[in-house]
Parts: C-alpha cells; sequence; structure tokens
C-alpha cells in the first residue's frame, strides 16, 4: 500500500485540509491518505482547545465513508509530544507499506522543518512532499523533496475558530457533519 501522512491539530478540520491531502493523494498516487491528528504540537500551543477526543470525532465526521483518508489517532494514543518521527515509525510498523510514506509538509512549515526532532532521520523515513497552503512560491528546504500543485486554499484552522468566535460566516469552510458537531456542542466561542 502506498501510504500518505498528513499531522495537524485539525483544530478543527477544514475544506482546505481534505482539499489538499486529497489533491496530493491523487497526484503522487497513493492509495490511502491517513490525516494524523497531534496531542500535544513541540512547536505551537493548542488555541481553544476543545480536547483531543473532540478534534477526533471532529475529524472522523469530515472523514466518514471516504475510504481513501483515513484518521490515525496514533500521536493522542501514545501520549505525550508528538514528535513526526515516532508517528512514521509507528505507522511503518502498523501498515503493509509499498516504499516510503509520503508526509505533507504544508509551505507554512518549511522554514522550520530543520528544527524538528531529526530531521534527517524523517527525510529518509519518508518522501517529502511540499504543499502550497499560502504562496506559489517554491521554499527551499535542504533535504529531498517534491512539491505538489495544489490548489491553495486560503483557509486555516485559526480563522475558523476567529469567525466562530466573532459570529463571522464559517459554516462553508468546515464539512457539513463538522458544522453541525460545533454548533450542537457550542464550541470555540460560538454565539
Amino acid at each position: 500500500m502506498r501510504l500518505l501522512v498528513l499531522g495537524g491539530s485539525f483544530n478543527p478540520v477544514h475544506i482546505g485540509h481534505l482539499v489538499m491531502v486529497e489533491e496530493i493523494r491523487v497526484e503522487f498516487g497513493y492509495d490511502l491518505a491517513i490525516l494524523v491528528p497531534s496531542l500535544r504540537p513541540p512547536h505551537k500551543r493548542l488555541a481553544e482547545e476543545p480536547g483531543p477526543e473532540l478534534r477526533m470525532e471532529m475529524l472522523r465526521l469530515a472523514l466518514d465513508a471516504d475510504e481513501s483518508l483515513a484518521m490515525d489517532a496514533c500521536e493522542i494514543e501514545r501520549g505525550g509530544v508528538s514528535y513526526t518521527i515516532d508517528t512514521l515509525r509507528d505507522v511503518a510498523s502498523r501498515y503493509p507499506l509499498e516504499g516510503r510514506p509520503g508526509l505533507i509538509l504544508g509551505d507554512d512549515l518549511i522554514p522550520g522543518f530543520p528544527t524538528w526532532r531529526r530531521p534527517e532521520e524523517l527525510a529518509e523515513a519518508a518522501d517529502l512532499i511540499c504543499a502550497h497552503r499560502s504562496c506559489r512560491e517554491e521554499l527551499p528546504l535542504p533535504f529531498p523533496h517534491r512539491y505538489a500543485h495544489n490548489s491553495i486554499v486560503e483557509i486555516s484552522s485559526s480563522q475558523v475558530r476567529e469567525r466562530i468566535a466573532a459570529g463571522g460566516a464559517w459554516r462553508r469552510l468546515v464539512p457539513q457533519p463538522v458544522f453541525r458537531f460545533i454548533v450542537e456542542r457550542g464550541l470555540y466561542g460560538l454565539r
């Protein structure tokens, strides 16, 4: 199986995540893309954190019935700080991989990638695929990588949270089941 990995807080998952992972999965010929919600990312604090269980439930709702996308809760189940190298090792031990997994890096993460835990091992353990999130420019990365030709969908989880809290328009930024879940639970300061 050719496997693609996208990690993140998914706080909340939005259509930008789903468009990006699907376009990259198809472009590079992966059979399955797994989205891995982090428990505690090492390089950022989770704002307005509803808790890992609710973030996982929103991700499950967003991916429901799509056999080419799945959620993997390994980082949350493992506990502690979520390091990508540990996740790749875990994934490699549980999935019948054909070749190395692909690892999506948003262009917003590329400048900080050399500071991640064991970036050299990461570059050996996975095929690094850089995704355009905010610009078409190809940023330098001192490791072997490829750039995707994905659409730029200018949506971020922080933007969704801010709109919810301010009473702004956000309904179409998340999948409909996620919208209903946020409303039912009154998440992110919903008014």
